[in-house]
Order: C-alpha cells, then sequence, then structure tokens
C-alpha cells in the first residue's frame, strides 16, 4: 500500500508523463563524430559561448550525446574522467558535496562551509553544498572547468567549476525515456519530452525517480537492505521568443529525497580492539559495519530560474540576465560513533533560502571582444544539530548549538579578448567582490537550543565585510585552426566565513578571513591526424595564502571538535593531460592523466593537533590532495542487420588522499573499473544496455573522521561497492 508521500510521488511522475507518446524514431550518430563533438563551451560567457578548443581554460566537457556513449549516469561518475578532478559526496548527508580539483577541496557537511569548486545550473549558484551530487538526468552538458575561475565566477571556485545546462525546449516534439535496475533492489525511471505549443512557443517536462532498495548490511541487527533512498525530481520549462532579437526562458525544478542515515564504517571496530561491540565477525578492509541507529535524511527543494536573452545592435552583442531562486531544506540523523553502541548520534536541521541576479553584455568591436556584467546574491539559513552523547563529567547529553547567518554578495567583471593578429590574442579582466555575512551562532555544548523552536539567545554574534579584486591576464597563440597554447595569470579567493558547528571548550569562537590564491597556467590544446586524435595538456602552479581549513579533532565531551581557522600559505602545482582518439568511426578510446603536487610554504596554527605550531605541521601533507589519478575508456560500436551493437569498458586510478588537516584520516586509493554492452534496436531508437560498476568491489568512503571512544575508531560513511544493473532508453526525435 502506498504512503501518502509515495501517492504524492508517483502523481507528480505521471502528471509529468501523461503527454508522451511513442511515435517516431531517431537516427544512430556516428560514434566518433559524437565523442570529438565541437562543445560549445557556456561558461566562457561568451554570446553563444565559444567552441572547446578555442577557450583557452583546462575544461572537460560533456555533451548530451557523450554523456549517453560514455554511460555516465551519476555526476561523482565525471570525477574519474577528468584528471586532478574528485566530485565526491562525503556521505554524512546524502548528496552533500566535497569536490576537489587540483588538490583544493573541503572535508565539511557544515552549510556555513563554501566550497572550493562552485557548483552552476543553468546559470545559478548552489550557495550550499548540500544537495549538489545529482544523478546526470536530463542534461543537455556538463562543463568542468579546472584552477581559479574567479573572473567570471567569483568566490568560492578556487579549485574550479561544474557548469550544468539542463536541456531546452525544442522545435519539434522530442523525448527520451530511461528505466534501470541495478543489484541492490535499486530502481530508476526518467523521462524528458518536449515539444513546441506554437511557432514560437515551446514547453518541456521531465521527471525522475530512483527508488534504492538499499545495497548495505548492517550486521548489528541484520538489515540486509540498508542505505535505502527515494528521490523525485519534476522539470519544467517554458521558452517564449517574443521576436528575432528577445527570448526569455523559465526553468522550474521540485525535488524531495529521503531514506536512511550513512551507512558508517568505524575503522577501528574489530574483535581484537573492542570485544563484542561490532556484532561477531568484522572485516575492517571490506564492507562490514554495525550501528544501532540507522537514522535517516529528509530532503526538499524548490528552483525557479528565469532567463532573458536581448541580442542587440551595440557590438553585434547580446544582454543576458538570469534571475534565479532556490530554497533547501533537509533533516538528517546519523550514528556518528558507527558501533552497536550508544556514543555519538546527531540529528540536524538546515534551512537554506537563496536569491540572485546577473545581468551581463558580450559582443565584438572589430577585434576586440567584450564580456561585462553585474551580480548579486543573497542567502539566508539556519542549521541546527542535536549531540546526543551520553553524559561526561558535566555536559548532559542531547545538546543542541547552531545558529542563523545571513549574506549578501555584489559582484562587477569584465572580461576583454583582443586579437591582435590572426594567430594571437591578448586576455584580461578582472572581477572586483564584496560580501556582508551577519552570524548568530549558538555553540552545542554551552546552549539549550531545540531542533524545531530554534535558539533562544546566542553566546557568539558578529558581522563582517570582505571584498577583493580577482584580476587575469593571458594570451592565447593559434599558429593554425588546429593548435592553440594559451598562457595566464589570475587570482581567485574564497569567502571568509564562520563555523556554525562550533563546539571547542578551551578556544572561542571567531570568524575566519577569506583565503587569496594566485594561479598561473600553460596549456596546449591540439587536434591531429585530421581531426581524429585530440590532446589538451596543462601545467600549473597555484600560491594559496590564508588556507581556509576545518581542523576535526576526537573530543571526549563533544565527540568531534571542528576548528574552521586560516591555517596556512600553501603552494600546489601539477599537470593535466586528456587525450581522445577515434581509431575507427567505430571504436573510440578516451585516456586522462593528473599529477598533483602540494606542500606548505607556512603554518599559521596548530593543523596537528599537539597544542604548538612548528616543523610537524608544516611537515603534514595536504588534505584531499591525491597525487596521481590515471585511466581510460574504450567504447565500441558497430551497426548489425538488426540494429547496433556497443562494448565499453573502464578503468580509472586514484591515489590515496589524507582526509583530515593531522593526516590522520585517510582517504583509501581507489581502482575504478566500470564495463557495459548495448543492444539499439530501430535505428537506435530503442537501446537495452547490461552494465557493471566498480567491479573490483572497491571498499571506499566519503571521509574519515578520528573518534574518542577506543583505539582506531572513525566515522567513515561508505560508498557502494560491486553494482550489476540492466537499462533500457526509448529515443523519439
Amino acid at each position: 500500500m502506498q504512503t501518502p508521500v509515495q501517492f504524492r510521488r508517483a502523481a507528480l511522475i505521471a502528471a509529468a508523463l501523461a503527454p508522451i507518446s511513442f511515435s517516431c524514431v531517431v537516427q544512430a550518430q556516428d560514434l566518433g563524430e559524437a565523442m570529438l563533438e565541437e562543445i560549445t563551451v557556456t561558461a566562457t560567457k561568451r554570446a553563444g559561448g565559444i567552441a572547446i578548443q578555442d577557450a583557452a581554460v583546462a575544461v572537460t566537457a560533456y555533451s548530451a550525446n557523450q554523456l549517453d556513449a560514455m554511460h555516465i549516469r551519476d555526476l561523482s561518475a565525471l570525477g574519474f574522467s577528468a584528471p586532478s578532478v574528485q566530485l565526491e559526496d562525503i556521505g554524512t548527508a546524502r548528496g552533500t558535496a566535497n569536490f576537489s580539483i587540483r588538490g583544493l577541496g573541503i572535508n565539511s557537511s557544515i552549510p556555513s562551509i563554501d566550497p572550493t569548486v562552485g557548483v552552476f545550473v543553468d546559470g545559478m549558484y548552489y550557495g550550499l553544498n548540500a544537495g549538489v551530487v545529482l544523478d546526470v538526468f536530463d542534461m543537455q552538458s556538463v562543463e568542468v572547468l579546472r584552477g581559479p575561475q574567479g573572473l567570471l565566477f567569483g568566490r568560492n571556485v578556487t579549485g574550479g567549476a561544474v557548469v550544468i545546462n539542463t536541456t531546452r525546449p525544442t522545435e519539434e516534439f522530442t523525448f527520451n525515456g530511461r528505466a534501470a535496475y541495478e543489484s541492490g533492489d535499486n530502481r530508476y525511471l526518467s523521462a524528458v519530452a518536449s515539444w513546441p505549443l506554437s511557432d514560437s512557443v515551446g514547453f518541456k517536462v521531465a521527471a525522475y525517480n530512483n527508488n534504492d532498495g538499499g545495497w548495505h548490511t548492517n550486521l548489528a541487527n541484520g538489515n540486509t537492505h540498508f542505505g535505502k533512498a527515494d528521490t523525485t525530481m519534476v522539470r519544467s520549462a517554458l521558452s517564449v521568443d517574443v521576436n528575432e532579437s528577445f527570448n526569455f526562458i523559465v526553468r522550474v525544478e521540485h525535488g524531495e529525497s529521503d531514506g536512511d542515515g550513512p551507512a558508517a564504517h568505524n575503522g577501528g571496530c574489530t574483535a581484537f580492539a573492542f570485544p563484542g561491540v561490532c556484532a561477531g565477525k568484522y572485516d575492517p578492509e571490506g564492507f562490514d559495519f554495525a550501528i544501532d541507529e540507522e537514522g535517516y535524511y529528509d530532503n526538499e527543494w524548490n528552483n525557479v530560474i528565469a532567463e532573458a536573452n536581448w541580442d542587440v545592435g551595440f557590438g553585434n552583442g547580446r544582454i543576458t540576465n538570469i534571475l534565479a531562486y532556490r530554497n533547501y531544506d533537509s533533516a538528517t540523523l546519523g550514528d556518528i560513533d558507527s558501533t552497536p553502541l550508544f556514543l555519538f548520534h546527531a540529528p540536524a536541521k538546515t534551512d537554506q533560502s537563496q536569491l540572485s541576479n546577473e545581468l551581463r553584455y558580450a559582443g565584438s568591436f572589430d577585434s576586440l571582444y567584450l564580456t561585462t556584467g553585474l551580480y548579486y546574491f543573497t542567502q539566508e539559513f539556519t542549521y541546527l544539530e542535536n549531540r546526543q552523547i551520553p553524559p561526561v563529567g558535566f555536559v548532559p547529553p542531547g545538546i543542541t548549538g547552531g545558529g542563523t547567518q545571513d549574506q549578501t554578495t555584489v559582484g562587477l567583471f569584465a572580461q576583454m579578448d583582443w586579437q591582435v593578429s590572426d594567430s594571437i590574442t591578448f586576455n584580461f579582466g578582472g572581477r572586483y567582490t564584496k560580501e556582508e555575512k551577519d552570524a548568530q551562532i549558538a555553540s552545542i555544548l554551552f546552549n539549550t537550543c531545540t531542533l524545531n523552536d530554534g535558539c533562544a539567545s546566542y553566546d557568539f554574534v558578529d558581522s563582517r565585510s570582505w571584498d577583493d579584486f580577482t584580476p587575469k591576464v593571458g594570451i592565447q597563440v593559434q599558429p593554425d585552426e588546429d593548435t592553440q597554447f594559451y598562457a595566464f595569470w589570475t587570482k581567485g579567493f574564497r569567502s571568509g566565513g564562520y563555523n556554525m558547528r562550533h563546539t571547542a571548550v578551551a578556544i572561542p569562537n571567531a570568524a575566519f578571513d577569506e583565503e587569496e590564491q594566485r594561479s598561473v597556467e600553460v596549456g596546449l590544446k591540439k587536434d591531429f591526424a585530421d581531426g581524429k586524435v585530440r590532446a589538451n595538456l596543462a601545467a600549473y602552479r597555484n600560491r594559496i595564502d590564508n588556507m581556509q581549513r576545518e581542523i576535526n579533532l576526537s573530543d571526549p565531551l563533544a565527540g568531534v571538535v571542528q576548528l574552521i581557522r586560516n591555517t596556512a600559505d600553501a603552494t600546489i602545482k601539477g599537470v593535466d593531460a586528456e587525450i581522445t582518439a577515434v581509431l575507427t568511426n567505430n571504436l573510440v578510446v578516451k585516456a586522462n592523466l593528473g599529477y598533483v603536487d602540494g606542500a606548505y610554504n607556512e603554518v599559521l596554527f596548530d593543523i596537528s593537533g599537539d597544542g604548538v605550531v612548528d616543523s610537524t605541521d608544516a611537515e603534514l601533507k595536504i588534505p584531499r590532495l591525491a597525487p596521481w589519478s590515471y585511466g581510460g575508456e574504450i567504447i565500441y560500436q558497430r551497426d548489425t542487420s538488426w540494429g547496433s551493437f556497443t562494448a565499453q569498458g573502464s578503468g580509472y586510478r586514484r591515489d590515496a588522499a589524507f582526509y583530515t588537516d593531522n593526516n590522520r584520516g585517510e582517504l583509501r586509493e581507489v581502482d575504478m573499473f566500470n564495463a557495459r554492452i548495448g543492444f539499439g534496436f530501430k535505428d537506435d531508437s530503442i537501446i537495452f544496455s547490461l552494465f557493471g560498476k566498480n567491479l573490483k568491489n572497491q571498499m571506499t568512503f566519503g571521509g574519515d573522521t578520528q573518534l574518542p571512544f577506543f583505539p582506531g575508531a572513525t566515522f567513515s560513511p561508505l560508498n557502494k561497492g560491486r553494482v550489476y544493473g540492466a537499462e533500457i532508453q526509448f529515443i523519439v526525435e
């Protein structure tokens, strides 16, 4: 029997799919053409975009055709197919991003912590890390930009940016439907339909549901379907061509996702370290875990994005305005001690709303290309956390804290590309950003707040503002149409802010300052063999001053103390390489390699946790910096008398990286192997696939936080292991 929530979700999907019919077929695109398709990069914010090989930036971009050809079904999978990129879910609360690019990442689920990798969907910046890790659904393209992108995107993109563009309404009826089933009783259903309402009006509706029956086993109670999750998204879009020079599109999205809490592995939970606690046989190298509180998460969000474009005669340019609103509500409960004992449980709530507007102009004046604009962003959120820890000394159980934060950001930017000759272009520009944040925080151990009613008082109230200028100068040299050399110097910064999860007894809560970055990058983009081989290379050096870090330290009173400070100055350097080769029209090979090296130049805060700042701190490794990442994939497609056959295999390796600043927590090395075979029928309007993911059954987790309860104790949320599945796809164009 369906619950009211399940019935409501089913009704939403049914309403979205009601207009769909199956009356047309589509011809399959040549595999070689799909994988070397000339993708238009929108992240340059030029009118109409720019071809990926002409963009003077290290970017890995994927069209809808390429995402299908590579069988990419979730955003985190792209973190292996692009060099020096990790698009990971932290695992504490489902959908919370801890993205890292070129060794710059965060290890936090605190909503007041700004990312190093910004996520932008249809021009809207996601103000929180929560609700970010999405499945690849209804996507026109995905662009992963490496390196600081402060000029065009502002703050919080020191590592890079992930730019997602969903599909637009089409001029003719189109449909793309997909159903899949994976081991672990994991079911997917999605559909995107678009059709014209008139010659000037187009409409799109899209619906998605993922009902995950739970892959993990909880040894504490024998639950073999732990990790249940149910996610539903419904999107619609209306586009209107008012006349030949003015058009607008309005996108609306509603989403709900709920399920079990984290599958929390404990690194010290063995029969030898703590007899009897972990419910018998326990393999610390496998997927075993045993928890008494299975917890939950419950997320809901709404997005509205209105984009208007006006083509003007001035510079043969375009004026674009993107107005966006998002609200996001979340409630979670996790067993943080990761044992069958009641040692540390933590329910939490987050309520957030944001509003942004970007007004920009892009045009050209003979040999000068100009992009300039104004940006406004405001958000407010409330975060409350209850720490349920048995009494120790004077600390009573069930203490709640948290607080509220309001912020406003304004920016002014301009970029100019001056083509001085057929082969040489100079790039220069800058962005000025001013940001103000107001915070009211109740320290978790010293206040009596409640999750439902909030806090009656706060022990820390503060208001601060920061401003920064991020310039960029560069050069592009294109000796021929198949070759580009580029070089640039630029700045970037992460916002200053506050710690909404303050638990330290001896250290007062305090604001932390912005993190600044200076970056030099040189690159080569080259097509060979009549466009059948494409190679892109980049080398970079980043200097980061006042690096912001969340220092995780185990604590017998609070369980974990999380201090957020400007801890050090550091240098990170490395190289990226990507190559795509179309060996035949039926056979494509892709490969990438990333190398990252980083070290502290000067340590400003005790990051080792030993009470002093000395050489011990300086010798530590930078967290989330995996030195080597490399791998590749091969895709083979062949037409047959009955349709088409596709075989695909991929293998990627990523080195281990430290998770915590004191290097006691570690993210394991990963060998990720996937495979797929597909069968296309009726000109590939129907495609049936069999696939396997994580074929080596590698145990990985999103974080590795040390706990005080016994030697080696950790909170390490697990990802899934080996998965097999089948998928059927219907395409109408």
